[in-house]
């Protein structure tokens, strides 16, 4: 009995882990058979698990919704405020970061009932949770969603509105979530560019499963950081300007990575690049990292080119002063 029910409990860990297994891969990651499989499947199901199966050569077995939230085990009231909780938690990367949060919230919304799933959208909606800048919502149901197609690898269609308002059909490998400054991005291999794409939630709609499965390009942590930064980052600025440079596009990319983001070409041999931030002084620290053996001019406000000149002349002065020699310590007495 001891060794069924271990079996059970490790089979209903795979269902919730994936959103489809063959009896064929369940039998083997279990080391048992597949007719153990289909008495273990049925086993659950008398318990109350909703265990969906399919016929043919890509059938198989599939948790659907309702299954690993059985009403006694909680209330509709314990589970919206896990879910909510855990939604605050991701957003302000608590504990493990957002990936445990976002790892649990995947599993709450593959199994919440239609009715439950309501409710949360609604309290969360309703609450203001905690964020580290001005935020955009993004629907519950649309982040776990997300969520479930990375941990997956489930590639995905959605309609994407950019930052001048065009529309476009996108159809990504979805790689990996994450929260910036109050706000939800997707870090996406796009298949039509043949290039990674950063995505915020708040700006697509029409999501579905193509229920295609794709084997994950290379990708650290690191790099998952710096492309949400750079896309977090290319939000409208109190202060901004732009880099006109005598280089191509494909040079600039080149030398400047996915800061490169959202730089164009007017002309040939000619590149334009935006940078922003607070104040002048992050115009500054921008400008440093332009290439030093290209020509370029800055497109910036008058009062803001003045105040950055008179910061730079200031600056300058005090690189090229002299200092003043260095007394010698006292002798010991």
């Amino acid at each position: 009995m001891a060794d069924t029910t271990a079996r059970s409990l490790a089979l209903l860990d795979l269902l919730q882990r994936h959103r489809q297994w063959t009896g064929a891969e369940l039998a083997a990651r279990l080391r048992t058979t597949e007719r153990t499989i289909r008495r273990d499947i049925e086993r659950l199901r008398e318990l109350g698990y909703r265990i969906g199966s399919t016929a043919g050569r890509e059938g198989g077995y599939r948790l659907e919704s309702g299954g690993t939230m059985p009403p006694l085990l909680l209330s509709e009231e314990e589970a919206v405020a896990i879910a909510v909780g855990l939604r605050v938690a991701a957003a302000e990367q608590l504990v493990d970061g957002a990936a445990t949060a976002l790892s649990a919230i995947a599993k709450l919304e593959q199994v919440l009932e239609p009715q439950l799933r309501r409710k949360v959208t609604a309290l969360s909606q309703a609450m203001t949770a905690p964020t580290r800048g001005p935020g955009a919502d993004v629907l519950p149901a649309l982040l776990g969603q997300v969520a479930l197609a990375c941990r997956d690898r489930e590639r995905v269609r959605f309609a994407y509105e950019d930052a001048q308002g065009r529309t476009s059909r996108r159809r990504v490998d979805p790689h990996a979530l994450a929260p910036a400054r109050g706000r939800w991005y997707l870090v996406a291999w796009d298949l039509e560019r043949e290039d990674w794409r950063t995505f915020r939630l708040d700006r697509m709609a029409g999501l579905t499963g193509t229920g295609a499965r794709f084997t994950p390009h290379a990708l650290t942590r690191e790099e998952i950081d710096e492309r949400v930064l750079v896309a977090s980052s290319a939000q409208r600025q109190p202060v901004e300007a732009f880099a006109v440079l005598a280089t191509t596009l494909a040079d600039f990319e080149a030398r400047m990575g996915v800061w490169a983001d959202g730089a164009t070409a007017p002309a040939p041999g000619t590149t334009r690049w935006g940078f922003g931030g607070s104040d002048v002084r992050d115009l500054m620290y921008a400008m440093s990292w332009l290439p030093q053996d290209v020509d370029w001019t800055v497109e910036i406000d008058p009062t803001h080119r003045s105040a950055l000149a008179q910061m730079l002349t200031t600056m300058l002065r005090g690189i090229e002063r002299a200092p003043a020699p260095s007394a010698d310590p006292p002798e010991p007495s």
